[in-house]
Parts: C-alpha cells; structure tokens; sequence
C-alpha cells in the first residue's frame, strides 16, 4: 500500500527500473509476483490521486514500455489488463457486455503463456522479421534470432504475408539446457525461463545456441496482404484465426495438454481456469495465467481498445510459483542409502500459498554449476505439489558479502569419509551409517511388512547391537528379544512369526527392502518378475539389466554396481532362509524372446503381483502386467481419495489390484493412459485426463470392473 506522494514516485521509479532491466537483458531485481503487486499499488493510489499521475507510470504502459524500439508496429501491439479472483473477473465480464450492448456469447480461454512477446512478419510464406513487442508501438528487430526458435517455421505452408504474434519461451528442458551450455562458456545461470528467454532473444553475438519455442496467439495482415485475404482474417474470431494459423504451420497451445477452447458463459470459463491451474505443475513450460477473450470479432471491435490494452481481453493471473529471497543456509542430511543430501534453507517466502523455508539442492555439483553462495537472493520454484527448488542465484544482486558454501570433508552424521565418485555423494558406511532408517524402511509395509518392527524398537535392535545389517533380523533369538524393555512373552512370539512370515516375501519385495539406489517398489517388482530369482539378478551385466522396463543405460550399470557391493549382505539373507524367488515368474533363459515379456507379468493373482508405487524411476514409468484379467491391455492411473470397498487399500496395494486384473500401472497421465480412477479431490490428473479425452471412472465404478480380483491378499 502506497500511503503518500514521495512513496507513490519510488514506487513508479522502482517499477519502471524493474521492467526496464527485465525487457533489456533478462534480469530484474525483482520476481513477477512483486512487481505485480508493486504496479497495483501504484494503480490503486492513481485511481485515488488522478491528478498527480507521473507520465512514466508503468499504468499507462505496456508490458516492456521501458525498452526502445526502432521497427514501428503496423497494429499497436498492446499488452493485457489483469485479475486476479473469480470476483473480479465476472466484474470484468460485466463491464465488457456494457462495451459491447449484450452479453457476450463465447469467449476464447488459453494458457498465458510466461515467456516474450514478439511479431513474427512474413511475406510470401517466408519468415522476415522477429519484432519485441517495445513500448506497443514500435519494437527491437531481433531477426536475428530466426532458426532458434522452434514452433515458428521459417516458411508456412502457404505463401501468404502476414503477421503472426506470440510468445517466445523456454520449455524446462530447453532451460536446463541452456543452463547448462550457458555456464560451461562461464556465464551466470539464468534465474528462470522467463528471463532466460528474453535476454537469449537479444543476444546477437554469443559462442553458443540454445533453443526456445514459439507459441502464436495472434494472426493479422500486414499492408502488403492480399486485401480478399486481408478482409477474411479481420472477420475471423479468434478461435478460428488459431485455426488458421496452425493449418500454415506456427505452433499454437491446441497441441499441448491445455489446448485453446471456448465458453459460453463466465461460469464454463472460471471453470476451464481451474482445470488449466490444476494442470499447471505438469506442464513442459511455465504458464502464469489464463487468458480470456471475446472471441467474435464483432465483440472485440465494439469494445475497442485502450492506450495499455484491449478492453476485450483479460489475463487472470495465478498465484506465483516463482519468487525471489535469500539462501541462508544449506544442511547436509544422510538418507538411508548413505546418501548425502545438501537441504537449503531459506529466509521464509510465500508462494502459491504456502511458506516455503527449504528447497531441495540436489548434488554438491549443481551447487558448483549454479555458483550458489550463502547469502545469495535466489529463485526459488514451487508448483503444485512439487518440492521447492532453487533454479539459480539472483547475481545482479550480490552485494559482495556472499560467501562460498563449504563442502562436508567427512560424513556430517558418523564422521566416516565420503565416496566423491559420483555426483551424488556418500558415505563410506553406506547403509550403515543410518542403520535404523535403512532397517525401518526395510521393515515398512510395502517392503518385507514386518508387523511389530516400527521405528522405537529399530532403535532398541541397533542401540544393543543386535542387529548391523538387515539380515542379523532373521537370527535374532527369543532370549535375546525377551531382553529387551517393554519386550514381554507374548510380543516377542509375535515379532519373531512375523520375522518367519516376512522370510517368505517374494524377490521382489526381498530386492526393494534392500533400498538399491535408482529402484523402488514398482521397478523391484518389475526386476524380480524379469529374472525371477536372486540368482539371474546377480547375474545380470549392465546389458541383461537394460531389458527390464523402466532401466535406461544410466541406471542399469549403477543398478548391476550395488548389488554387486551388497553380495556379502545378499549372502546373509539367504544364509538365514529369505525367499529369493519371484512366485509364478520364468527366468530369461527359460522363455522365448517374444515371451519374455509376458513372463515378466505372468503372476497373476499370485504373491509378487505387487503395483507400482509411482515413486520411483521416470514419472509415467508402466509396471508390467499379466496378460489377463478385465484390465488386460489397459494403463491405469490413480488419484485422489479412495471410498467404498478401495478405502482401506493403500496405493500400492490399489495398484496391485490394478496389475491382477491384467492391467499396467502409471503415476501420470499420458496419451498411453487408457483409465484413471479419480477419487474424491483429484485435481491435476483428472484434468489432464478430461483434456486428453481418457476414460474416468469413479472409485466404485472401478472396483465393480475388478471385483473378481478384489480377495486376493497382496503380499
């Protein structure tokens, strides 16, 4: 809140600095989220001061108005107006019927897509010229960036001249690349997509190329057009004029997971915003709103325009995912594995609702790469559900009394050294080293499930030392139990038949016990139902490893490595009686090249058909299946809250069900989802899978599909 003039000027001062740093060269001192509260302000204070306006107010601007051009603008190229609740969107509907004398009938609603907006003029079908968008109405040529932007083809497929706008923006993939590229010539990360496309757009003379993608959002003549084709397109509306534009060959957002569509009231489009926010966090590139038009042309040009923006065009903002603040601090934590963990921790900042105080940091050399000191002002990125990340250091901020991070020389939780040879490092002791979590995680239901072994007495096992690995369980004695505190009669008995059921898991419950790195539940199903016993496992090279589902060629050597460094652990387990077989699985050797996969899923009904806890591996990763069963041939995803009959079932367990009845199960929605199951709150993937057009169906819907399958125990 403004609360007098001095505060009004640096406010003004402040955000045109802002824009000016951001349009120029990527960069700004502050994130979207604060500079778009910042210019509310100043529009709050305007609106109750009209006379004292200062002529550089970034109100009267358009978005980038701080930046010089020199390639006048046929059509003034004006950026959009903003809300930010239902409230008041439907005050904005109201004001445009009173525009246009009626209610509007259909509106356009389409991702606001979080990148550059740029002029893309073709003559003969031939692309010419790439203009900013400027001050609205004249911009930078950056022509020279043709042939790096993907999605806007050099030549259509027709020869018209026209003009295409849209958006230039990095896709997550393409910003790790050029992250990547960027720093190995020695340059600063960029702090995010946004910013890293608008200052490689401007770059002209750089030692490297990266790519970015071209959304369009608007198609219009230029004066050189063929007035009959010039007097079609003024026609058009807009839903149709994308149309157009994807049958000459420019990318539009219809061929994404949130295509354009339309509404025909308010109330369809607030409902179309809440299913494009819920598809947000999965998406390949950033979106930071929705956009709404009037869609008929004859409603855009009786509402007209004004010197900022089009009055028939809204941009409903979400909540930021992205904001700026400081890096305190950074931990470094030992998993179960010996893996050491740095955890960054964070001056808390709110984004998208909640108060984030860590972020992940992945390895000691993503923290070298991204040149993280202590005390940087950082981005720092939440989406969703998604675990906080810092994307990089806010360099033109650092004031100098940034400090370096210090790397653990020895493990920070049992002072052993630290195996450096891989980017993630790890302590010497491995497993050892957090023997209580390895063996509570071993214990846990969805792994050997073994009732009465829970976190206290773990510690009681190990603070003893009764037990120094996994398999000094299966050898613990009745004495030796009956000696623990509280540990009487009747609770010893009972642990110790529960050690004795546990010996008789499936390998693949055996093999996700043992916690190898890069392997969870799902991916130790599908490597038990591939070989079929310990002894193929072992067995296996890196080559024998990549012929299971989900195993590429980097996780396959580091898989075939550890279990080669848990042999002696391996060797004690069957030592002490452990199953080391997967119930109605054939090893390789036994079956056909053609059969291969099918034995792999061929146990039906039987102990190891355990589903995929979609924890693990590439996200969307299908667990094998039997070829059987009322979902054979189908993937199946689900989500949300369970009811009726499916309530009690944990989501392994749901997705064991699943694999019984024939089908595959998946963690996400693709085009290769035949089914998802959407339970009570289910929000990204329901959407994804109602943009996609895959079938749903409710959890009692689904259990009636599978009842057949429905008494046969897990294990």
């Amino acid at each position: 809140m403004i609360v007098d003039a001095v505060a009004y000027a640096q406010a003004v001062e402040d955000a045109v600095k802002a824009s000016a740093a951001y349009y120029t060269g990527g960069t700004s001192p502050m994130d979207d989220d604060t500079y778009d509260r910042l210019v509310r302000a100043i529009t709050d204070w305007e609106a109750e001061h009209p006379d004292e306006v200062l002529p550089g107010s970034p109100s009267g601007k358009v978005a980038g108005g701080a930046v010089d051009g020199d390639v006048p603008h046929t059509v003034a190229m004006l950026s959009l107006d903003n809300v930010f609740s239902a409230e008041e969107f439907t005050a904005w509907t109201a004001s445009l019927a009173r525009r246009v004398g009626h209610d509007v009938e259909r509106f356009s609603v389409e991702p606001k897509l979080d990148g550059l907006a740029i002029a893309a003029r073709y003559t003969a079908g031939r692309l010419e010229r790439l203009i900013t968008r400027g001050d609205g109405t004249a911009g930078e040529d950056v022509s020279h960036a043709i042939g790096t932007v993907e999605g806007l083809p050099e030549v259509l497929a027709e020869p018209v001249t026209v003009e295409v706008r849209g958006e230039v923006l990095m896709t997550t993939a393409q910003f790790e690349h050029a992250n990547e590229v960027r720093t190995a010539h020695g340059g600063q990360p960029f702090a995010n997509p946004r910013g890293a496309s608008a200052g490689t757009l401007r770059a002209k003379e750089r030692a490297y190329t990266v790519l970015m993608t071209f959304f369009g959002y608007g198609l219009l003549p230029l004066p050189d057009t063929d007035a009959e084709q010039a007097g079609r397109l003024h026609e058009l509306s807009h839903s149709e004029l994308m149309d157009r534009a994807a049958e000459l060959g420019v990318n539009t957002t219809a061929g994404t997971a949130v295509p354009s569509t339309t509404a025909a009231t308010a109330e369809q489009v607030l409902a179309r915003v809440q299913e494009i926010a819920a598809l947000r966090a999965a998406l390949p590139f950033g979106i930071d709103g929705i956009v709404v038009k009037a869609d008929l042309a004859a409603d855009q040009q009786a509402a007209g325009s004004g010197s900022r923006a089009p009055r028939w065009a809204i941009a409903y903002k979400l909540p930021a995912v992205e904001k700026i603040t400081r890096l305190l601090e950074v931990e470094w934590n030992v998993g179960r594995t010996g893996i050491i963990a740095p955890r960054a921790v964070l001056e808390p900042v709110v984004i998208d609702g909640a108060t984030i105080t860590y972020a992940t940091l992945h390895n000691p050399a993503d923290i070298t790469r991204r040149d993280l000191r202590l005390g940087d002002h950082v981005m720092v990125h939440r989406a969703g559900d998604v675990i906080p990340r810092i994307e990089a250091p806010v360099a033109h901020l650092r004031t100098g009394d940034e400090q370096p991070i210090v790397f653990p020389e020895v493990c920070p939780r049992c002072g052993s050294g630290i195996d450096t040879g891989e980017q993630r490092w790890r302590c010497e002791n491995g497993r050892n080293c957090h023997l209580v979590a390895s063996l509570s995680y071993a214990a846990g239901r969805d792994q050997l499930d073994i009732e009465g072994l829970g976190h206290t007495r773990v510690v009681q096992l190990v603070e003893a030392k009764l037990v120094a690995d996994l398999a000094d369980l299966f050898t613990l004695t009745r004495d030796q139990l009956l000696g623990l505190e509280r540990m009487g009669g009747t609770s010893t008995d009972n642990l110790l038949a529960a050690l004795t059921t546990a010996k008789g898991r499936p390998l693949s419950r055996v093999l996700c016990a043992l916690g190898v790195r890069g392997t969870g539940r799902s991916m130790s199903r599908r490597i038990a139902r591939h070989f079929a016993t310990m002894d193929h496992v072992r067995a296996a090279d890196a080559a024998s490893m990549q012929q299971v589902d989900g195993i590429g060629t980097e996780k396959a050597p580091s898989i075939v490595a550890e279990l080669a460094e848990l042999a002696p652990l391996i060797d004690k387990l069957i030592a002490a009686g452990v199953n080391m077989t997967e119930p109605g699985a054939t090893p390789p050797s036994a079956a056909t090249a053609e059969g291969s996969e099918g034995a792999s899923g061929s146990s039906q009904g039987s102990e190891g058909s355990a589903g995929s806890g979609g924890q693990e591996g590439s996200a969307g990763t299908e667990g094998a299946a039997p070829a059987g069963g009322p979902l054979a041939g189908m993937t199946v995803v689900v989500t949300g809250a369970m009811t009726g009959v499916l309530e009690k079932l944990s989501r392994n367990q749901m997705n064991e069900l699943i694999e019984r009845a024939g089908g595959r199960s998946s963690s996400s929605v693709s085009k290769k989802t035949t089914l998802v199951v959407a339970g009570e709150g289910a929000g990204s993937k329901r959407a994804k899978a109602e943009t996609l057009g895959i079938r749903l169906a409710t959890p009692d819907e689904f259990a009636e599909l599978v009842t057949d399958h429905l008494e046969q125990p897990a294990q």
